[in-house]
């Protein structure tokens, strides 16, 4: 079982690609998107029901040099 999650991605100013790109070289995202408005990039992961979300977030995502702000969006299960 896992949870998805999508999390947007604010960086520093000229920082996105670079950003990008070690997202994509640690494999820890299913769909990567760049994005126009408050936030660069939006990440759709899919978190093991084992891991807490929390911490998956901090060490994977938000420790990458060049992030600035991360916003998580958890989903559920509605129907």
């Amino acid at each position: 079982m896992t949870t998805c999650v999508f999390v947007q991605i604010r960086c520093k100013p000229g920082t996105t690609y670079a950003v990008a790109e070690q997202i994509a070289l640690r494999e820890i995202h299913s769909e990567l998107y760049s994005t126009s408005g408050e936030y660069d990039l939006l990440m759709k992961a899919y978190v093991p029901a084992t891991s807490d979300v929390g911490h998956f977030v901090n060490e994977s995502v938000a420790g990458i040099e060049g992030i600035e702000r991360t916003m998580t969006t958890l989903t559920f299960k509605a129907f």
